[in-house]
């Protein structure tokens, strides 16, 4: 019986040691390349047959989701109406291990007679992608991990990180920042770990809070009636002075009745600012083994804004 591991380890070599030679051999073209793309307009629209065209619609929705606007056009539909999709602002990156897929011809003859710019990646540089593109990415000579020589294999990892490393080099080059791949990724558990800490949390009149001065009786109904298990403390400006937990009541069992919110409360709690992201607030609290957060911003004199419970990261994925 074949040994499956030493097949995986074989494939996996062959294909990192044809991306450390597509790193190594590098050029000027990728910097033209990111040029163009960041000159464009319109939109960048990737393409490409059979695998590759599963890698530019990969790509595609890489730039789309890091502030690069593109979509994906299949090139056998091109022909039959879908040229309209492409117009002048545009570039195209059109993808081909051979360079020869006949189903680009009608693609790149567009691009040629509208003078949109033509980026292609091909493994040979005299191949008529090449030769007809205004920038030329070629990929190294390295061998397929099929064994067989003839299964996209290798091509296709290359060409993949090809297309990371330019939507990469796009989005550093304009700043791309987390917060800003949230707007385009709200879902799902990336979306989730991008939460901010505002999105998530109670506020106005959900927020459990009392005055120093309130009895333990009134203290304790906000606190059930809320249904956080806690409630703040605030002094006279409104400003979070300390918060009551339900370890709290149980060291001030005792004639807890007669004292007021002040007696009981502990003083300085760790707060969380509105904009901080929710994975924060979780680790905090894990840490400190608490299951909310008040939420205050650091940078103002103002009120607590709301309560961050750990059930609410929970709710959207995280924790």
């Amino acid at each position: 019986m074949s040994n499956f591991q030493d097949i995986a380890r074989r494939v996996i070599t062959i294909e990192s040691q044809a991306l450390q030679q597509l790193a190594d051999e590098l050029d000027e073209s990728f910097d033209r390349a990111v040029e163009t793309l960041l000159n464009a307009s319109g939109r960048v629209i990737v393409s490409g047959m059979g695998k590759s065209g599963h890698i530019a619609r990969k790509i595609a929705a890489t730039l789309a989701s890091t502030g690069t606007p593109a979509h994906f056009v299949h090139p056998a539909e091109a022909s039959h109406g879908d040229l309209g999709m492409m117009a002048q602002g545009d570039v195209v990156l059109m993808l081909s291990n051979s360079g020869e897929t006949p189903e680009l011809a009608d693609m790149i003859a567009h691009t040629r007679r509208f003078g949109i710019p033509l980026i292609g990646v091909a493994s040979r540089s005299q191949s008529t992608l090449l030769k007809q593109s205004d920038v030329a990415l070629v990929l190294p000579a390295a061998p397929e991990a099929c064994g067989s020589g003839f299964i996209p294999t290798t091509s296709t990892t290359m060409t993949l990180a090809l297309g990371d490393a330019l939507a990469v080099g796009l989005m550093e080059h304009r700043k791309f920042t987390p917060e800003n791949f949230r707007d385009f990724h709200p879902g799902g558990k990336l979306g989730a770990r991008l939460s901010k800490v505002r999105d998530l949390m109670h506020g106005g009149d959900a927020l459990p809070t009392v005055p120093l001065t309130a009895p333990m009786s009134d203290t304790l109904i906000e606190i059930s009636q809320k249904g956080f298990g806690v409630a703040g403390v605030t002094d006279t400006d409104g400003r979070l002075a300390g918060i009551i937990t339900d370890g709290d009541l149980r060291r001030h069992m005792e004639g807890l009745l007669s004292l007021t919110a002040a007696e009981v409360m502990t003083a300085a709690p760790t707060t969380i600012a509105p904009g901080a992201l929710a994975e924060e607030a979780v680790a905090i609290m894990n840490q400190r083994k608490i299951t909310c957060l008040f939420v205050v911003d650091p940078d103002t004199s103002q009120p607590a804004e709301g309560l961050l419970h750990i059930h609410d990261c929970l709710r959207v994925g995280l924790g």
